[in-house]
């Protein structure tokens, strides 16, 4: 019986740690001219890194012409623990430009941020769990 209680209670602590995991693939909010992106978060090294996987235009159509398809969008991400990372670095394709990054993961909810002038000026998406 009490082998069954600590795997029950191991269990539960690994699925609520994958909880907040940001491992996996998220949809962007719409850009200004109606398409999103997917962007598959994994890790790389120590940290976790995101990368542009798919595009969609504002139809919801796959756009296989996409010209930043396959580029990195995230890198150097931190799990600084119960869903939150930062330290990494975030790159709007919107405006090319580079931003100090934070993440934080709410069931399937991932808030980024990018930020300028030591986190005084950020400017953010929700995005979502695709798997």
């Amino acid at each position: 019986m009490k082998q069954l209680v600590l795997g029950v209670a191991f269990s539960l602590s690994a699925t609520m740690g994958l909880a907040d995991s940001a491992i996996g693939t998220w949809k962007t909010q719409e850009g200004e001219g109606g398409g999103y992106l997917h962007v598959a978060i994994a890790p790389c090294g120590a940290a976790l890194c995101g990368t542009i996987a798919k595009a969609f235009d504002n139809t919801g159509a796959a756009s296989g012409a996409y010209e930043h398809l396959g580029k990195k969008m995230l890198w150097d991400m931190q799990d600084q623990g119960a869903g939150a990372y930062g330290g990494g670095t975030i790159w709007a394709p919107d405006k090319d430009k580079t931003y100090t990054s934070k993440m934080t993961v709410k069931g399937n909810a991932l808030t980024v941020k990018g930020c300028v002038g030591g986190g005084l000026i950020c400017r953010g998406q929700t995005w979502s769990r695709v798997n």
